[in-house]
């Protein structure tokens, strides 16, 4: 079986408010972008000041523990929704909230290495889905949150919601 081509998905094929998710891949593959981050989130993580992990930049916002969680907790959504379209299931895929999840996960609990060693093998996870599916089914669409999604904009939209808060890491939480 040939190897799938992921070429960049066409507005129609995710929800507008992924957009800057999509754009953030730049026009790099996607593929090889998946597979850096995982070093640039460990790297980032390894470099952070002793006592950083605990660190909110504004009341109300999530301890840099807690956006490593999310980075998995979405990672983790967004592929079984690849799975569920590229296998070409009909059913709408619920939608998640984020902010819902986060006290339950209780990230602040745990070590930050553990979360991002979480990180790292739901990333080689979701790198050997992609990297593995039937070619036709990159462009399969489904229906997520209300929306429709093909699998190739879940892919852009991992890496560009994790290129998003490993800016915001660098510009807020460690600034």
């Amino acid at each position: 079986m040939a190897a799938p081509v992921y070429e960049r998905p066409a507005p129609g094929e995710y929800a507008e408010w992924y957009a800057g998710y999509v754009k953030a891949v730049g026009d790099e593959d996607l593929l090889e972008l998946l597979a850096r981050q995982w070093y640039d989130v460990a790297s980032l993580a390894s470099s952070l000041p002793l006592g950083k992990a605990e660190y909110a930049y504004a009341p109300g916002k999530w301890m840099l523990k807690e956006v490593i969680g999310h980075l998995s907790d979405a990672e983790r959504v967004f592929s079984y929704r690849i799975l569920r379209i590229a296998r070409a299931d009909e059913t709408p895929l619920a939608k998640f909230d984020e902010n819902a999840w986060m006290g339950p996960a209780k990230f602040t609990e745990r070590k930050l290495g553990d979360l991002v060693t979480e990180f790292q093998a739901i990333r080689q996870a979701t790198l050997a889905q992609l990297r593995h599916l039937p070619p036709e089914s990159v462009t399969r669409i489904g229906i997520a949150s209300g929306w429709p999604v093909s699998v190739r904009a879940l892919g852009y939209i991992i890496a560009g919601h994790v290129q998003h808060h490993l800016g915001v890491i660098r510009e807020r939480y460690l600034a």
